[in-house]
């Protein structure tokens, strides 16, 4: 399994005089995040635990938060770029067909012919479906990750099989 902590967000700016961040959201629901505490930040020497006070969503999908320990700006702004992850144990187990991204990350993807496509290097959403996007070193594929193209998934053995013509 993959790392313990799984990052939903980073710092990306100050709010106010009283040490609350602004949050940069990595999620597909903007206030995913105001449902977990405590929130670990990745700091010089490992994870730093840090309890959720206060938190909403302001305007356009911007994520404010005050936490544990962030008294004032200064120490806010030190953290800006900061990583904010929580443990894998917090996150809800995902339904039957349904994965975490970060747990698709580096799999191995075989088309119908066993023929090796690379590696998942990162996913992102279209508004239609979510897509793989598959590298090899030389090329970059872009697969959609729909019940047509994507036949199996096996973490365990961390491979993708997919519909995917090798040349495409």
């Amino acid at each position: 399994m993959k790392d313990d902590y799984v990052i939903l967000g980073r710092i990306s700016g100050v709010h106010g005089v009283q040490g609350w961040v602004k949050v940069y959201v990595e999620t597909r629901e903007r206030d995913v995040m105001l449902r977990f505490s405590p929130w670990y930040l990745r700091v010089t020497g490992g994870w730093e635990s840090h309890r959720l006070l206060d938190g909403r969503v302001q305007g356009k999908g911007v994520v404010v938060a005050r936490l544990e320990g962030i008294e004032d700006r200064d120490r806010a702004k030190s953290l800006i770029g900061v990583e904010i992850a929580v443990r894998r144990e917090q996150l809800p187990k995902p339904k039957r067909g349904e994965y975490y991204w970060v747990d698709l990350e580096g799999l191995k993807v075989v088309n119908l012919e066993g023929v090796e496509l690379g590696t998942v290097s990162h996913l992102f959403e279209t508004g239609a479906n979510d897509v793989l996007v598959v590298t090899d070193g030389e090329r970059e594929r872009w697969i959609p990750f729909t019940k047509d193209a994507v036949k199996k998934v096996d973490l365990a053995a961390h491979e993708i099989c997919v519909d995917w013509d090798a040349d495409f």
